[in-house]
């Protein structure tokens, strides 16, 4: 039985998709932390079946929108003297901006390069997404 010290102060990143983890950890560059991080893969799970855990030691600025892009499965716990004080479900934002890029060869974005790649929410069943400049449709599943 794996055993990982619980948070005493922090984020617990919890119900991540299996397999998302590490993605999760470099977007948001948790190796590049002086604290404590610890990725935990396949964990069981009654919902999800497997799911991936992130522990964080220590409070950090995290955009939740991104976040929910990743993963709109995943909470957000935040923990203080090792309870949870705050849980945050995540969703699909309704726009995300430079996370993803089009891959639209003709659209503006490709060429202009100071213009930023936006997407706006199209089907939320779905997960998909379209470029505000040339409608092409990106799924975040």
């Amino acid at each position: 039985m794996l055993n990982v010290d619980s948070v005493e102060k922090g984020i617990v990143i919890d119900h991540i998709k299996a397999g998302r983890g590490m993605y999760i950890y470099n977007y948001l560059k948790l190796d590049e932390l002086e604290s404590c991080v610890a990725i935990i893969k396949n964990v069981k799970s009654e919902k999800q079946g497997r799911k991936d855990l992130i522990k964080i030691d220590g409070i950090i600025d995290i955009n939740l929108e991104v976040l929910g892009f990743i993963d709109p499965n995943a909470t957000v716990n935040i923990v203080e003297d090792g309870k949870i004080i705050t849980k945050t479900k995540l969703k699909l934002p309704n726009r995300v901006v430079d996370v993803v890029k089009c891959k639209n060869p003709r659209c503006i974005t490709s060429v202009e390069n100071e213009i930023k790649h936006e997407f706006r929410l199209s089907d939320i069943e779905k997960g998909s997404y379209r470029c505000v400049y040339c409608d092409s449709m990106y799924s975040a599943s």
